[in-house]
């Protein structure tokens, strides 16, 4: 079994008040409310918590992209990555990821994500999100309707810009390049691991399924409701003659843990309420654009996960609602790990993103719920399909073959010498 500890970087300071008084905390939420200096605050407080989970022994740290909102701060995760790439060691760049029908030449992306897999040492799990109806149709602008043709191309570009060894010209109907040369390419060949976020559009499921991609389900409604999208997935993959493979199901779900559960509800619940009434406030207009989710998706009735109805499902649950519909897995070691056992069991999930800080939890309460997770839930669940082999996880260089920061060793100087001169050695010209 395998872990994300997965930020969202939201904006924790929203008063009291917002749900009443604003209509949306995405695409038009008011820039007065924002304090750059609170900003400030906030970056390296996040980085420093997910600094603090690869040194407690999470597989993966994740970051994703989002605009013109208080939910999550990051409309360049890759910037967020590079932090990361410098002052990590062990843990996967989980980078879900970058929208890249947005980009214009998205052979960006390819680029980027080739830095972050060469600077990391070959950690690097590239994402690729067709993105939210809000930051796609209404904060940058792109029709719905050819959003996902865009994607498509998008997509093909950066692959074949990844493995195509010589220059090649791209001429598609949305990108046309003359030359296409990447430098650098990246470490992992021949390319890094491509895991596809998505929010339950069946077309994603085939995507996934015929390109051998990993599909992470990142649901604000928890397992219980998740089940549903899991099934789903699995019937493709059945239907395709594909492996049942728990390692290429990812599933994102809110943890809390603490000493009891009762200290838990003590601790948490507060928060929740912040998330799921402050950070999902979106207003509905902006929620599904006509045209962003397709016929097949909504005839089998899966839904956006914001706006009116989302809303409308949450209305009134208090803590205890949010433990027994799903929402949240929270409590004492024992309990969480219970929970989480048989909710990965149930979904056949074999790459957890955890969502631990969540909404307006503060450091000290995050750096506690991290730690008991590591040190007393997540080696328990580390048994679970170890008969399975995991193609989605990245395969970087050994800790010999890595450069080390020199914040990081006093002694790298040394280190970095020797490496560096065997590196010129290897890769002098012939004579």
């Amino acid at each position: 079994m395998k872990f994300t500890w997965f930020h969202l970087m939201p904006y924790r300071f929203l008063p009291d008040d917002f749900k009443d008084k604003y209509r949306s905390v995405w695409v038009d939420i008011p820039r007065h409310l924002y304090d750059p200096r609170l900003g400030h605050q906030l970056y390296n407080e996040y980085l420093d918590q997910l600094e603090f989970a690869d040194r407690m022994g999470f597989d993966g740290l994740g970051v994703n992209e989002h605009h013109q909102n208080a939910y999550g701060l990051m409309p360049s995760p890759n910037i967020m990555a590079a932090a990361l790439a410098r002052r990590t060691r062990r843990a996967n760049l989980v980078v879900l990821g970058n929208s890249i029908a947005l980009y214009h030449p998205p052979i960006r992306v390819a680029e980027e994500f080739a830095m972050l897999d060469v600077l990391s040492g070959g950690r690097l799990v590239a994402g690729f999100p067709v993105g939210t109806s809000m930051d796609t149709n209404f904060c940058y602008g792109e029709v719905p309707a050819t959003l996902r043709e865009k994607y498509h191309e998008a997509h093909d570009l950066i692959v074949k810009a990844w493995t195509e060894e010589r220059v090649f010209a791209f001429n598609g109907k949305f990108t046309k390049l003359r030359y296409v040369n990447l430098w650098p390419k990246p470490l992992q060949r021949p390319h890094p691991p491509i895991w596809i976020p998505g929010g339950g559009s069946l077309e994603t499921w085939d995507f996934c399924a015929d390109h051998g991609y990993q599909y992470s389900f990142l649901s604000y409604f928890g397992y219980k409701a998740g089940k549903k999208v899991a099934d789903g997935y699995w019937g493709v993959m059945a239907k395709k003659n594909k492996p049942l493979n728990p390692y290429s199901l990812g599933f994102a779900q809110v943890v809390a843990v603490a000493e009891t559960d009762q200290q838990a509800e003590r601790d948490y619940s507060p928060h929740m309420d912040y998330f799921y009434n402050r950070c999902l406030h979106v207003y509905d207009g902006f929620a599904d654009a006509p045209g962003y989710r397709t016929l097949t998706t909504i005839k089998a009735g899966f839904l956006g996960q914001v706006g009116a109805r989302a809303a409308l499902r949450r209305e009134g649950l208090k803590w205890k609602d949010f433990l027994d519909g799903g929402y949240v897995i929270a409590g004492s070691p024992r309990t969480v790990r219970d929970r989480l056992r048989d909710a990965l069991t149930s979904l056949n999930c074999g790459h957890l993103m955890v969502l631990i800080q969540l909404g307006s939890m503060p450091p000290e309460l995050v750096r506690k719920s991290t730690e008991l997770f590591a040190r007393e839930v997540m080696p328990f669940l580390r048994d679970l399909w170890n008969e399975w082999e995991d193609k989605w996880s990245p395969h970087p260089l050994t800790e010999n073959e890595r450069a080390i920061p020199a914040s990081l060793d006093d002694s790298s100087t040394e280190t970095n010498g020797r490496y560096n001169s065997a590196l010129a050695g290897e890769n002098r010209p012939a004579k």
